[in-house]
């Protein structure tokens, strides 16, 4: 690629990516940033993910619309990471593609000084804990991309449920989970309007995780949020770990050429093939009680996304005085929609919506409601809504606002040491798949 000389103007941060192997992290480019230096460095060994960065990088300065200048210099090396931290030619790392050492990396990038954003999970099994409390030490920063806080139905859920007029607080000693967390992804999808091509070893749950440890993150993070971001989590004293299922889908030949681009199932998945379909153990059901309140979070993956579809998300929140529903899936359109039920019915409640939604309107402007059969629905205008692949920038510029204000978070290392520890007890008491547990509701 051109390299374009360029001076960095004052203020701006320098972004260094580190073999990216998954989308995401070019997906942090897809926006322009005031307070990116345009000139990003990316150290990586030569081969299809490489160019698989450029590339999205690439259509990202060259649409139509709202176009980047990105000015991508590329190093190559056959040892990235010691090459960024010599040449050290910036001061923020950026990480997303294989899973299994990610959380030495960090430990390594923040030793050497760097500032670390990096996509999750950061682990994938227990082997790699005693590097999280290196890579959360409190500076320099490192966090985790949670895209899911910048979803529009989350960020209202949130909202609703923090709101102790409307919501009350979460249910408490119930054997039903109060907060009740499910996704379904899919290994053929389209992003960015092109097909994912995913790499061999996306295949490979030794490098990219299971399903205890991947989706799993996010989710962890939304009861976190949910039940309150502060004081600081700490695994022994808030989290209480019920019950773990791990199980598989099947993956036949045909649908990892279609995914990956290669013919044949690498000598590495060997292990996991049996007559031409390999078995991939990527859906997990935790559950767990975390500051008292019982939460379930569960994760699948389908094997082809359907025609006009996406990925499916429920949340659903059980409080003292109403029950919330955020949900994207088929009967949606594939569209965020957020339900709220009053424990009792009450004609007052909908001016208690109205009146919250005049005091959001600054941040959330045009939100609405109207009667539907689970008591009220939030319409949510369409300028407010904002595809998945746009959070990743998103998560940049929050990431940024932390930097900038030279001032972490208290509790920021303590929610995300504490959610890897979940996911790496939850990967130890089931590191085998079992058979699938019923269907989940809808």
């Amino acid at each position: 690629m051109r390299i374009v000389s360029h001076r960095r103007p004052s203020g701006m941060h320098t972004l260094l990516f580190l073999d990216p192997g998954h989308f995401h992290a070019a997906l942090t480019l897809r926006a322009r940033n005031r307070r990116v230096d345009p000139v990003v460095h990316l150290y990586a060994r030569p081969g299809p993910e490489r160019d698989a960065f450029t590339a999205l990088v690439r259509s990202f300065n060259s649409r139509a619309d709202a176009p980047t200048s990105w000015e991508l210099h590329v190093h190559e090396s056959n040892a990235p990471e010691r090459a960024l931290v010599d040449e050290r030619r910036g001061t923020i790392a950026v990480l997303a593609g294989r899973n299994r050492p990610k959380l030495g990396t960090i430990a390594n990038l923040h030793a050497a000084g760097l500032h670390v954003l990096a996509d999750k999970p950061w682990l994938t099994d227990p082997a790699a804990l005693p590097d999280l409390e290196h890579a959360t030490a409190a500076r320099p920063l490192a966090i985790d991309i949670m895209t899911l806080r910048h979803d529009v139905a989350a960020r209202l859920a949130h909202r609703i449920a923090t709101s102790r007029e409307l919501f009350g607080g979460l249910v408490r000693n119930s054997t039903e989970p109060a907060i009740d967390l499910f996704s379904k992804h899919h290994l053929l999808k389209v992003v960015n309007g092109a097909p994912l091509e995913r790499p061999p070893w996306y295949y490979d749950t030794r490098i990219q995780g299971n399903g205890l440890v991947d989706i799993q993150s996010h989710m962890t993070d939304q009861a976190q949020w949910l039940v309150g971001d502060g004081p600081g989590f700490d695994y022994g004293r808030d989290f209480d770990l019920e019950d773990v299922r791990l199980w598989s889908t099947p993956v036949p030949l045909d649908l990892f050429r279609a995914s990956t681009g290669v013919e044949e199932f690498p000598e590495t998945l060997a292990g996991t093939v049996e007559d031409g379909v390999l078995d991939l153990a990527c859906n997990g059901e935790i559950r767990y009680r975390l500051r008292g309140i019982s939460v379930r979070q569960r994760a699948e993956w389908g094997q082809r996304e359907p025609e006009g579809g996406g990925d499916v998300q429920r949340t659903t929140v059980h409080g003292e005085r109403a029950t919330i529903v955020a949900r994207r899936a088929p009967e949606t359109a594939f569209r965020a929609e957020l339900h709220v039920t009053p424990r009792v019915p009450d004609r007052s409640f909908g001016m208690r919506l109205d009146e919250a939604f005049a005091r959001w309107a600054r941040e959330l402007p045009g939100l609405a409601r109207r009667d539907s059969s689970h008591g009220h629905e939030i319409v949510i205008p369409d300028r407010l809504q904002t595809p998945h692949e746009s959070h990743f920038a998103m998560a940049l510029d929050d990431f940024l606002d932390v930097l900038d204000s030279n001032e972490w978070p208290r509790n920021l290392s303590a929610r995300i040491r504490s959610r890897y520890t979940l996911l790496a007890n939850a990967h130890e008491r089931c590191p085998h798949p079992v058979a699938a547990p019923s269907p989940a509701g809808p």
